[in-house]
């Protein structure tokens, strides 16, 4: 692994580019408002279609690891040769999923529509992330953060898309979203004419001969090994994140016996407090570490969340805007702490961390629906409370310190 990459074909501007972070910030609220479209149906099949646990674990399954696992692909071909045009492309498959999913008569084909939906979500987010890295100026983390808040903010929309949307239209409710899909492809046709300029003036400047510093064997292995920790991090806070997305809407209206209209005030509470911490986090880790916030955010937010099965219907409230702002406060920061540890592979590492560590925990979707379905939800939201504990591993992680000393 080479300290620095011989040639990198795009470069961040000089000057931070706060038109272009608002413009594809919002594209990414639109985006991630669409997948959220997925879980906020499920009250909504679970009823008309007679889904299990198990088979809305599927649902979710299809919608995250589509969406995740080909992230580090399109990051490695983009890394090599940028594709502007790929971001209003992929957001067409989008548009199709969200047909298709207004008009799904079966289970089966609920799946293949949300499987389009993730195809458009996968294409986007590793250009997306690089056109806030090209449009960052000297603020990176700033610039993660504006980006990463606008998908928090599009997830938070899951609970009001049910109350307001689903719950009085049902299913064909959906299609109102092909508009929210075709406003985010006039916007990604601006966006990639802006990247195009990008790519050509760059290709017009002078080639600067840049000296490959060999790493050391100790400091690949450190680097592999803090990598592979941090995905195994952010699969355990996904992990955590599907559990009270996906099922926590349940345990609450079998435990305070709420309609399925109230329950999501309570989910709308934690995305919108994770979209406000996610926004927090990025100045933050700028100024006080990037480790230190991932950290932070994992272990400051175990206690609070071991205390949520137990807390009463008022005190859930403020608990879950606490633990949604704490524990989404380092979602921006883990993408520019794997960027400084692998320099010059922007899209490759945002894949990896937005991309195949969300797919890893797509699979808790799966699980926590068949442990749901086998232990009942009591015993399942013991278990995914349990899992920011896994966040005393922080401690492994080298600190920001330590990995520029080893770039040089």
């Amino acid at each position: 692994m080479q300290a620095q990459a011989q040639q990198q074909t795009v470069q961040p501007q000089e000057k931070t580019m706060y038109n272009i972070l608002l413009i594809i910030g919002f594209v990414h609220l639109l985006n991630d408002a669409i997948q959220a479209l997925v879980p906020a149906m499920f009250p909504i099949l679970e009823k008309s279609m007679g889904l299990t646990f198990t088979q809305l674990g599927i649902i979710a399954f299809a919608l995250n690891i589509t969406s995740s696992l080909i992230q580090p692909v399109v990051g490695l071909y983009t890394d090599k040769k940028p594709s502007p045009y790929a971001l209003p492309i992929g957001l067409c498959f989008t548009f199709f999923g969200v047909l298709g999913l207004a008009f799904a008569p079966t289970f089966w084909f609920v799946v293949l529509s949300v499987i389009f939906i993730g195809l458009g979500s996968a294409t986007f987010h590793p250009e997306g992330s690089r056109v806030a890295y090209m449009a960052a100026g000297k603020r990176r983390g700033f610039a993660q953060s504006i980006y990463q808040v606008g998908g928090n903010a599009g997830q938070a929309m899951a609970p009001l898309i049910t109350a307001l949307i689903l719950v009085p239209l049902g299913q064909f409710g959906a299609i109102w979203f092909t508009l929210i899909a075709a406003l985010a492809i006039g916007l990604l046709v601006y966006i990639a004419r802006w990247y195009s300029r990008q790519i050509i003036a760059i290709a017009k400047m002078p080639k600067k001969k840049v000296t490959s510093a060999k790493m050391s064997p100790a400091h690949k292995k450190m680097i592999l090994f803090a990598i592979s920790l941090l995905i195994f991090l952010v699969f355990a806070r996904s992990w955590f994140h599907a559990g009270i997305t996906n099922f926590y809407a349940f345990y609450i209206i079998e435990k305070f016996g709420l309609t399925i209209a109230q329950s999501q005030g309570y989910i709308f509470i934690f995305l919108l407090a994770g979209a406000i911490g996610t926004f927090a986090g990025g100045p933050l880790a700028d100024r006080f570490g990037k480790r230190n916030m991932i950290m932070l955010s994992m272990l400051a937010s175990a206690p609070l969340a071991l205390i949520l099965p137990y807390a009463g219907p008022t005190a859930t409230y403020f608990l879950l805007g606490i633990i949604g702002f704490v524990i989404l406060s380092s979602f921006s920061v883990t993408v520019v702490y794997a960027q400084i540890l692998v320099p010059g592979k922007i899209g490759t590492v945002s894949g990896l961390i937005v991309g195949l560590a969300f797919g890893m925990g797509a699979i808790g979707s799966v699980a926590l629906g068949w442990l749901a379905d086998l232990v009942g939800l009591s015993n399942t939201m013991i278990f995914t409370v349990s899992l920011p504990l896994i966040g005393v591993l922080t401690f492994l992680l080298p600190s920001d310190q330590k990995i520029e000393k080893m770039n040089g």
